[in-house]
């Protein structure tokens, strides 16, 4: 049984900071591709960050510059830092990993996602 925990969410002011951690548990053979996703109500789930096990990075233009994103494979767990903070950073954020199980006879891909956690950006 895989899982993942995030933490780090809360009430920021505008141009401010968080860091959001997430750690993946369980039954774990290899990790690919995780990242982050937010959505708020009304709107589709969007990315904002997502890494591969070599360390490659994508962003939106919407977080470009202000969002990076981290891995530490040795403990399967993955960060993201948000700098400058605007108010339409508002939302939930899950994390998201591809994890590769063991299941005899075979491997089995599982596309895995947090519990989500708040980032409240406001005044």
């Amino acid at each position: 049984q895989v899982q993942l925990v995030e933490s780090g969410g809360g009430l920021v002011q505008p141009g401010g900071s968080l860091r959001l951690s997430c750690a993946a548990s369980g039954s774990i053979f290899s990790i690919n591709t995780m990242g982050w996703y937010r959505q708020v109500p009304g709107k589709e789930r969007e990315l904002v960050a997502a890494i591969t096990s070599g360390g490659y990075t994508n962003y939106p233009d919407s977080v470009k510059g202000r969002f990076t994103i981290s891995r530490d494979n040795a403990r399967n767990t993955v960060f993201l830092q948000m700098n400058s903070l605007k108010p339409e950073d508002t939302a939930v954020y899950y994390c998201n990993a591809a994890i590769v199980t063991f299941e005899q006879p075979r491997y089995k891909h599982l596309e895995v996602w947090g519990q989500g956690t708040l980032v409240t950006v406001s005044s």
